[in-house]
């Protein structure tokens, strides 16, 4: 029986090895009793029920995005692995996108997510994390948002990356923009700016790193935008680079691979106080909250800053 709550009728098997059927797309589902975290007993089923659940949340954010699949197939006990090929097994009706790789210098098939089926057929092959790109098919040089990624060291507190994550919003606040936040779903904060599909990664990769560097200035005891471990020297990292094509994060709505089974979930800037955590929100209690509070990402997705005119109100 299943350890999470139903909050809808799912059509995924409480057990065994059954495919799963949406119109004519049919999906394969296997090994749906293995617990994919041990301590709370949460099933790899469990973990297909719940996209199944948010599918009309998270399915804007990966439409027409070529997904890097982070795969656990054990569970988080182990550390998975990434791979970005479809392969020879995807269903013929699935999406994907090609997309020549320089540095492995060959084309490389994306899946893309785009449908319920999609999403059932990615969850089972066990990445319990969805990973899309910044940019769509069609725009694929032009993301669609700039993201400030606040990793904090382990000498940081929470309190810190909430702090952290106001001075962001007020910078943008301030200057007219609008930004939005949500839990990594680890230990950190994710901040989202929209940028339209308007400017090149390369560009957008500049603006984070000018907004990353003023977030420093600001409060340089405890943040820092040096990548390399043994430069930040116990601070947090404001990291900017997550700009660049080809780079990924966990969606908003995507469960991790964490104790506790947490989601990246979107939050209102009057939650990012004291008292915050992303531990606060799971698999367990996720669904109702989204219901309660519908998408509070979907801005991330609307008409993007004018980049001029905020550099201008900058300086």
């Amino acid at each position: 029986m299943s350890n999470v709550k139903e909050q809808t009728a799912s059509l995924i098997p409480a057990s065994g090895d059954s495919p799963y059927k949406v119109g004519r797309k049919t999906v394969p589902l296997t090994n749906l009793n293995k617990v994919y975290w041990p301590v709370e007993g949460y099933t790899k089923g469990d973990m297909i029920r719940y996209y199944e659940s948010v599918s009309k949340f998270i399915l804007p954010y990966l439409k027409n995005r070529p997904l890097s699949l982070k795969r656990n197939p054990n569970g988080i006990t182990e550390e998975g692995f990434y791979h970005k090929d479809a392969g020879e097994n995807a269903p013929s009706w699935m999406k994907v996108e090609n997309i020549y790789s320089d540095s492995s210098n060959k084309i490389i098939h994306y899946l893309v997510c785009n449908d319920l089926p999609s999403l059932v057929y990615i969850a089972n092959l066990g990445c319990i994390e969805m990973n899309p790109w910044n940019s769509r098919v069609g725009k694929l040089d032009n993301p669609d948002y700039l993201v400030i990624d606040l990793d904090p060291s382990d000498e940081n507190t929470f309190d810190q990356v909430i702090e952290a994550a106001n001075v962001v919003h007020e910078i943008f606040e301030k200057n007219g923009a609008d930004s939005y936040c949500k839990t990594s779903g680890a230990s950190g904060l994710h901040i989202y700016i929209p940028m339209g599909a308007k400017y090149t990664y390369d560009q957008v990769k500049e603006f984070g790193h000018i907004i990353a560097t003023m977030v420093v200035e600001q409060i340089p005891s405890f943040t820092t935008i040096e990548r390399p471990l043994n430069k930040r020297k116990g601070r947090m990292y404001i990291d900017f680079l997550q700009n660049r094509q080809g780079q990924t994060l966990a969606s908003a709505y995507s469960i991790r691979p964490k104790p506790g089974a947490t989601v990246s979930t979107p939050l209102e800037w009057k939650e990012v106080k004291k008292g915050l955590h992303p531990s606060n929100f799971t698999i367990k209690n996720a669904i109702s909250r989204f219901e309660k509070k519908g998408d509070l990402f979907d801005g991330i997705l609307k008409k993007g800053i004018d980049l001029n005119r905020f550099l201008k109100a900058l300086s």
